[in-house]
Parts: structure tokens; sequence; C-alpha cells
């Protein structure tokens, strides 16, 4: 039996290339996955292990509920320098330092960090350009925010303080950011440490790194600062920094692993739907092969075993390829993310014992698994079958248990759906509705081979009318073997599913959004500091009513304090009002915002438990705890008021002269953007830090970020999708195979070859459209579920042109698989193939 296989494989091994290719695929996109996030581990251990070999000790703030303390002080940093053993010690400065482009501008949307550069053992700057800072006039840059705002060594730079005061300084050297997040995000400005903790305000570091004298181990360093140090500070060894590093960004590459094995898996139970049809179709075709085995004393256990060995090789050798695609995958992957600006460890693709044994467990297990149900139907076949002159044509009927079954999950996933659905929305519905969809989708599956008649019907009776006689045949061909057909067309399903939900939950929240921002920014501009927790002069306000292209001005301003008996903080705040300015209240009005009263959001109503008439206690700087009425409750999504507002002379008397958090501007209308854009800029160009914006630019943003994340999810899907596509081309290259007498009789009844070829296509075109109706049903279904566990008040859309489009490609890819399938049926000879039957 052993050497019958190995026979039999040879001889089929065309037929099995394309079952490999699709287990190969989903192999490789779990090991690809590996590769890159162990390649990514390796790098963060090397990067992070050379901090041990500079640092004996790392001295940080000891982590609490209030983030306290929150940094070192230079006491501190002087008791573990006069430590014995210490050879070193060196305060880390962070804050934020903003950074003047050569507009004149704050750079960036968020203000550049400013760090201190320090030099000597513990210096852990790398400086790619010039020299590192040493006097206080002197700085350096990132490397990329030197080229992205156009900066060179030698150029003079100016930088903001914590008090936005302007200061310049020599640019003497470029650094490379590494991968710190925060500082390739933000860009940084490094400066000597005094003239650090100068710029950014801070009172002290963020960290203390220490070196320990020669001969002294960083075990007894770490005893001696400890001592020295007492209580409240989080002391670390050079290596246990190192490992906690490692362990943080490690966190990072594991939440990627798990996002990328989603997809992995996606692939692969598409490639297992590909194997199960394979080996159905292959035993099924073989049934007279196997019948003359058990007529020569074959066991039904020897033919159960000749199947699974089957499986066997072709999972083995499935998996050794794709852990060569894997590999590829990977190290394409690092390139990628390197030319995209991503900051990267410097590393080679790594290939470890662990994803080799995966990636071959894994091919293995889905190929021999999706292959134990058809080696189960082989041992069925009676030894009589071997005296059959035509292999037996399957009937179906749908039995109560399938039926039942698929009613149970049906009902089930419905049921659950609904839960995440109603609940108020979060990650928790959302999970809740993937379990739904999930038990909806296999409720599908096994109610696949009852429906596939009746959606074939549908699908095709237009090119049933369209393509002739073709065109009937392929119909009746498509429906003749249920079981195969839904299985075929479920492995397309599942892709088109998964990018119909995405279309639609992208479309539905770009819309709802799009309302959202429409109802909380009803106005042409909105001017803020680039730092949301610091405030704009009043001046700029004031400069802007006095422009006759615009029409109103509505200044916000807000600070923190403790409102309610219990004294939660909430933002406190108030506004002056202009022409047209209407917040949407839900009970009271603004026009009841007098002294002595107060407006509060609607969930902070709920929160307090308070209504219109309630007094509301609220304890200010000024003027100490004060009783307020309340007059108002207004939609916190509708309104750009603050949480709690207050009437604007109430709010100076409490709080002082607070400067502006936010200014509403509307421009008049007529004139164009491009004019009325240009007053609100130089309205604010006196003010480097005030950042002009529009509901255009926010929208582009949001519709920008969105594209990103839709464009990655169907680049990811798009393996499924290929999957699926070989496996419609196996299962109709095998059908072709099982189909040739009956091609060559109807070539003997007069069907011309490229009537033939019309056939085949025209069959596979309808199993396309099935798998692509089927996904777009449960696609719209549960995007819209997805979108409502997203946010409230959700405007509903479907993207119709890509629902579309999805169907199309799908009937296309359906007749492009059948390509070669239906040109090696249309080139076999009529009369080798009748004398073979």
């Amino acid at each position: 039996m052993l050497r019958t296989t190995i026979a039999g494989l040879r001889a089929r091994k065309l037929r099995l290339l394309l079952t490999s290719l699709a287990i190969a695929l989903g192999v490789g996109f779990i090991a690809g996955t590996f590769v890159l996030t162990d390649t990514l581990q390796s790098g963060f251990t090397e990067k992070f292990g050379a901090a041990a070999d500079r640092i004996d000790v790392a001295v940080l703030p000891a982590p609490s509920e209030k983030d306290e303390p929150a940094f070192l002080s230079q006491a501190v940093l002087e008791r573990i320098r006069a430590v014995g053993g210490v050879a070193e010690a060196q305060g880390l400065v962070r804050g934020t330092s903003a950074l003047i482009g050569k507009d004149g501008k704050a750079a960036g949307d968020y203000p550049t960090s400013g760090v201190s550069v320090v030099q000597g053992p513990l210096s852990r700057t790398s400086i790619v350009s010039g020299s590192a800072p040493k006097t206080a006039t002197q700085a350096v840059l990132d490397k990329n925010t030197a080229k992205t705002r156009g900066f060179r060594v030698g150029d003079s730079i100016a930088v903001l303080d914590q008090e936005n005061v302007r200061h310049e300084f020599t640019l003497v050297g470029l650094f490379d950011p590494g991968l710190d997040q925060e500082l390739a995000y933000t860009g940084a400005v490094g400066y000597v440490t005094e003239t650090a903790r100068e710029m950014t305000g801070q009172k002290g570091f963020r960290e203390i790194d220490v070196a320990a004298a020669e001969g002294v181990s960083q075990e007894e360093a770490r005893a001696a600062v400890v001592k020295a140090v007492g209580a409240g500070y989080e002391v670390k060894t050079g290596r246990q920094y190192a490992d906690d590093m490692i362990k943080a960004n490690g966190a990072d590459s594991q939440f990627l692993t798990m996002g990328l094995l989603l997809f992995g898996l996606v692939a692969m139970f598409v490639a297992a739907l590909v194997i199960y049809n394979t080996f159905n179709i292959l035993v099924a075709q073989r049934t007279r092969e196997m019948a003359l085995l058990r007529c020569i004393g074959a066991t039904r256990g020897q033919v159960f075993g000749s199947v699974v060995l089957e499986s066997v090789v072709v999972g083995l050798l499935s998996s050794l390829l794709g852990l060569l695609i894997g590999y590829g995958m990977g190290a394409g992957a690092m390139v990628l993310l390197r030319a995209t600006g991503t900051p990267l460890p410097e590393a080679t693709a790594t290939l470890t014992p662990f994803t080799v044994a995966l990636a071959v467990a894994v091919g293995l297990l889905v190929t021999v698994g999706a292959a134990l149900l058809p080696a189960r139907s082989a041992t069925r076949v009676a030894p009589i079958a071997a005296l059959r002159t035509q292999v037996e044509e399957h009937t179906f009927r749908a039995g109560v248990v399938r039926v039942v079954l698929a009613a149970l999950f049906l009902l089930a996933g419905a049921a659950v759906t609904g839960v995440g659905v109603s609940g108020p929305p979060g990650q928790a519905a959302l999970v809740t509705v993937m379990v739904g969809g999930t038990l909806v989708f296999f409720g599908v599956l096994i109610l696949g081979p009852v429906i596939v008649r009746p959606l074939g019907a549908f699908v095709g009776w237009l090119p049933g009318r369209l393509f002739g006689v073709p065109g009937r045949l392929a119909l009746d061909n498509s429906g003749r073997n249920p079981r195969r057909s839904a299985t075929t067309t479920v492995a397309l399903t599942v892709g088109v599913t998964l990018m119909t939900l995405i279309s639609v939950l992208t479309g539905t929240l770009r819309l709802t959004y799009s309302h959202k921002l429409d109802e909380q920014f009803p106005v042409d501009y909105m001017v803020q500091s680039q730092t949301r927790e610091s405030n704009l002069p009043r001046a700029l306000a004031e400069g802007l009513r006095t422009r006759p292209e615009l029409t109103s001005v509505v200044a916000l301003r807000q600070t923190d304090a403790e409102v309610g008996a219990k004294g939660e903080p909430y933002q406190t705040g108030t506004f002056t009002a202009a022409a047209g300015f209407a917040p949407a209240f839900t009970s009271g009005s603004v026009g009841a915002l007098r002294p002595g009263t107060v407006a509060v959001a609607d969930y902070v109503a709920k929160d307090l438990k308070v209504k219109v008439g309630d007094r509301l206690p609220v304890r200010t700087k000024k003027a100490g705890r004060v009783e307020l009425t309340v007059v108002g409750v207004f939609d916190a999504e509708k309104t750009n008021l603050t949480e709690v507002t207050v009437p604007a002379a109430d709010f100076d008397s409490y709080f002082g002269a607070v400067g502006d958090s936010r200014i509403l501007v509307n421009a008049k209308e007529g004139l164009s953007s491009d004019v009325t854009r240009k007053v609100v800029e130089a309205a604010a160009q006196p003010y480097p830090t005030a950042k002009v914006a529009s509901s255009t630019e926010i929208r582009s943003g949001f519709d920008e970020a969105l594209d990103m994340s839709v464009m990655i999810i169907t680049g990811l899907l798009g393996l499924a999708v290929l999957i699926s596509l070989l496996g419609i081309a196996n299962t109709l290259s095998l059908s072709v195979h099982e189909r040739t007498r009956e091609s060559a009789l109807l070539r003997a009844l007069g069907l011309t070859r490229s009537q033939l070829r019309a056939m085949l296509s025209v069959e596979a075109l309808i199993l396309g459209l099935i798998g692509a109706l089927v996904g777009v049903v449960l696609g719209i279904t549960f995007g819209w579920a997805a979108a409502r566990t997203a946010t409230s008040d959700v405007v509903f859309t479907v993207p119709v042109p890509q629902v579309l489009a999805f169907v199309a490609l799908s009937g296309l890819a359906g007749v492009l698989a059948a390509v070669l399938p239906a040109r090696k049926a249309a080139r076999a000879s009529v009369v080798d193939a009748l004398a073979a039957g």
C-alpha cells in the first residue's frame, strides 16, 4: 500500500499542486508573521541590551496611581553621586520644547520634545552628523525633523520655552531618535542638561543613569543606590532595565503578532476548505481504484491510511514551501516598514526553531485534519464498485440533522449579535458581535449545500440566457454536486464577507463622523494652541473680531475645577457669544446663563445626578466654593461647550484671566476660502503656537486614516481571496478530469471547443457569484452591527459601487480560475476520452 500510495502521488502531482500552493500560502503568512515579530524582538534585544553595557543602575520614579513622584529631584541626583562605588550619575530631562519652523509657526501638530543630551560614558544619544551640544547656546535636532523642516548643521534655530518665550540656538548636530516612538513622532531638540530643564520647565529628571566604579558589580551598585535614595523610587540594574525595555517593546510585537495571526487563521481556514474539497473529489474519482484494492486484499484501514499518508506528504511539502514564502514575507515587510520611515531596530530576518516547528505543525494538522473526512468516506467504497464502468453520481438530500443544526447556529448567532448591538458601544460589544457573526457563518456553512441550488438558479439565470446551450449546461452543472459547490464557494465567501464588512464599516463610520463633525464643528475655522494644555492670548480673538471678512468669532476658555458634593474634577469654562452661536440644549437654554448660574453636559448631569433648577457646588481658585444654579443641560456631542460652563464674567472672577483654549470663526458668505483662510492665518501669525484648522482638513485627516486602514486590511485579506481562487481553479480542474467522458460525449453531439470552454467558464462564473452573493449579504449585515458597536447615532450606509465591484471581481475571478481547466478540456481528444470511459 505504501508503494501504491507513493505511485499515486507521482501520478497526480499536478492535481495536488494547487492544493499544496493553497496551504503553502496560508503557512507562509503565519510563518512570515513570526519572522517579522521575531526579527523585531531580536533587534530590540540587541538595541536595549547595549544599554546594559553603558548603564549599571537606572533610577526611575516609582509607579503610582497619581503618577507621583513625577520626577527625580536634583537632591536625589546629588545623593546618588555621593554614593561610594558610583563613578558617575546623570539625570535625563524630557518635556515639551516647541521648535519654530522657517515659516515662523511651531513645527508639527504637536510640540517638539525637549531632551537633555548627556556626554561621557553614560551618553545614549546617537549623533549622526556634527557634534553634541556643549554650551547653553547650542542644540541638536533629530535627523527626521531636520530633514522635513529644512534645517542643517550650522543653522540658527528658534525654540519656545515653557512660557512661550522665543530662544535662539546654534544647530551643532543631528541625532537618531532610534526606537523611541515618542521622539520619532514629535521630533526632538536636544540641549545640555541645565538648558533642557530651563526650556522644558521640568523641575527634575525623568530618569537617572548610574555608572559604577571599576570593580563594583551592578548588584552592588544598585544596593548602594537603594540605601542612599530610600523608598519611593524604582531602582534597577542595567540588565534589569534593558530586560524591561525589551519586554515593553515586546508587548507591542505581541499585539502585532496577534493581529496578523487573525488574518493568517482566516487564510488557513480557507485553505482547509480547499484541501477538504480536493481530497473529496480525488476520493470520488478513485472509487474504482480503491474498490480494486479492496478486491485484491486491502483492508479498510489500509485504504484510510493511504489517503491520510497522501495528506501528510502534501502537508509536509506545503509547510516547507510555506516556510520559504514566510521568510520572504517577513524580510519584505521589514524592508517596507523601513521605507515608510517606521523606527525599527537594525536586524536581519530571523527564522527561529519555534517558527519552523509551528509552520510545519500547522501545515500538517490543517492538511491532515481536512483530509480525514474524505479518507473516512474512502473506506466505505464497496469492492463491487470496481465493476462499474462510470463513477457514481452522488445525490444530495438535506437531512433533518443538518437543517436543525444550521438553525441552531443561525438562531444563536442572531441572538448573540442582537445582544452586542443593543448594548452600549465599546470593545465588549464588538467582541460579542464578532462571536455572533462567527456562529451565523458556521450556520451558513452547514446550510451551504441546501442553498447552493436556489442561489445558483438565481445568479445563473442571466448567464444561462445569454450564453445559450453552454450557459444552460453550466447552470445545471453548478448544482449537480451541492456539497462540492458549497465548499468551493464558501472559500470565496470568507474573503468577500470580510472585505464587504470592512467597506460597509468604514463607509458608515466615515458618514457618521462626518455628520458629527458638522454638528461639533459648525464653523469655517477653529484656532487652538499646538499644546492642548496651554492657551492662546485673548488678543488673538479680539483681533479676529475686527476683520470685516469674518462674521462671528466665539472664544472658549477652560480650566480644571472640583465640581459637585464630592469635588470630582471636571473641565470648567466659558465662552464669548457671537451672532448665530446657538449650542444644542436638551433642557433649559443658553439664554438663561446669567451670573450665579451654570450649564452642564448631559453626561455630567447624569454623573452628578442634577437637573435644571438644582444647586451645584463648584470649588474655584479665586472665589473658593460657590453654589451655582443649573439652568441648562446640553448635548456634549453636538456642541463645543466645556463640560461645566459658566458666564464669562463669573469665570474671570472665579479663575482669573485665563487665555482662550479654542476660537471658532465663521467667514462672510460669498468670500472664497482662500481669502478668508489667509485672513485668519495672518491674525494668528504673531502667535507661533496658534494652529488654524478647517472642517475640511479635519475630515480629510480622518478619511486618510480610514483609507490607509482599509488598504492594509484589504491587502491582508487578499491572501484569503487568492487561496479561494486557487480552490475554485482546483475544483474545476478536478471536475474537468472527472467529467472527461461527459465532455467528450458533448463534443461528439456537436458542442464546439469554444462552447465547451464557455460552459466551464460560465460554471465558474456562477460559483464565484454564489460566493459573492452570500458574502455580500453577511458583510453588509455584520458591517452594520460592527458600526453600531463603534459609536452611537450611527448613520448607516452601504458603499454600493464597492459592493458591486466585489461581486463583479468575484465573478471575474471565477472565470479567470477556469481558464486553464477549460483549455485542457477543450484540447482533449474526443475519441481517446470516450475510449477511456
